[in-house]
């Protein structure tokens, strides 16, 4: 019997592809996908077929097929560049090699036009899914947008907030928890807290979490050593600085993240007062930052890129054959990372 041979003169196409490989045309696209549920000796035949034939597939009639174009937008409204920026690279760790793109889409929730313009971005671009940092995957009323929409999507959250195949959870207040009992156990009691906006869920919950944590040790949060932070360096040094012109000034801080902690690291400095020696701080996020600025920060360790990975390995697992809600990580476990910026009370 002879081989089966496609038309000559015109590129190759899938079907050519599953017909000459005698495979089905899922397998063919699960190979190109890099599935990992594919025989090794069915994916060396059909890349044998694809090398021969010069095939490669065609975006615009992949997104035809699907309906839908082959980006992955990241909706996101949060002041810390930094954040953006490694949670960005952790989408990309996981899309490049999907054969798909990514999209940014940076909003401000406080906006009129806010659902709207998020609206816009997700019909015009015909995204095959999105993926919701904090604060945006806090808002159910993106999540209905794009319910109606049928657009797949994955949410990064402090907290549970939808079905596992649509979760990343981080668990903020076990992280703060933790730094409220470095601190008491390094034996402060002058301890001040500089919290989120009131708009994110997860200022909310890493002061939660820090308050149990000081809780365990017998301790409470004074009300006159809480501020009101914005996740900004520019916020950090305005709330320390109001911290440490009180009579009796705090011997440490916890910030709510590390742009703000940073922030309240040149408010000592403005003060007068030597880090760790007379004040000590604990940030949280664990950025590249922390470990760059002098004395280097101790903080809380959330995995930023890891998490974005995962959201996007969440929102990908159907095209390489696996079950998102109990296939990939569900969540992530936050850890104190000390470094120079705390140490003991002075006498």
């Amino acid at each position: 019997m002879s081989e089966p041979k496609r038309p000559s003169g015109k590129p190759a196409t899938i079907n050519d592809i599953a017909r000459l490989a005698e495979v089905s045309k899922k397998t063919v696209s699960r190979v190109i996908n890099n599935s990992p549920f594919v025989k090794e000796d069915t994916r060396r035949r059909v890349e044998a077929v694809i090398a021969e034939h010069g095939y490669s597939p065609d975006p615009q009639a992949r997104g035809l097929a699907f309906r839908r174009s082959f980006l992955v937008g990241m909706i996101y409204d949060n002041p810390s560049p930094n954040y953006v920026v490694n949670m960005q690279q952790g989408v990309l760790d996981a899309v490049r090699g999907a054969g798909l793109e990514l999209v940014v889409h940076p909003c401000n929730r406080a906006s009129d036009r806010f659902l709207d313009e998020v609206r816009s971005f997700i019909v015009r671009q015909k995204l095959f899914g999105v993926i919701l940092p904090p604060s945006v995957s806090e808002d159910d009323r993106v999540v209905q947008i794009l319910k109606a929409a049928d657009c797949p999507y994955v949410r990064i959250a402090s907290v549970s907030l939808d079905v596992p195949e649509c979760m990343v959870v981080t668990h903020d207040s076990r992280g703060a928890a933790r730094a409220a009992r470095h601190l008491a156990e390094l034996g402060h009691r002058r301890i001040a807290f500089i919290s989120g906006p009131d708009s994110f869920r997860s200022s909310h919950e890493r002061g939660r979490g820090f308050q149990d944590g000081l809780a365990e040790h017998g301790l409470k949060l004074d009300p006159a050593y809480v501020r009101k932070g914005a996740y900004t360096f520019e916020s950090g040094v305005e709330a320390a600085a109001e911290l440490l012109a009180l009579p009796e000034p705090p011997t440490a801080i916890f910030a709510g993240n590390d742009e703000m902690a940073i922030g309240v690291m040149k408010a000592a400095r403005d003060a007068g007062m030597d880090v760790p020696g007379d004040l000590s701080i604990v940030g949280f996020d664990d950025l590249p930052m922390a470990s760059r600025v002098w004395p280097n920060l101790t903080t809380v360790r959330l995995p930023i890129r890891d998490m974005g990975r995962m959201a996007a390995e969440k929102l990908t697992a159907g095209l390489h054959g696996l079950d998102a809600a109990t296939m990939i990580q569900p969540e992530v476990d936050p850890s104190l990372v000390v470094r120079d910026s705390t140490t003991g009370p002075r006498p």
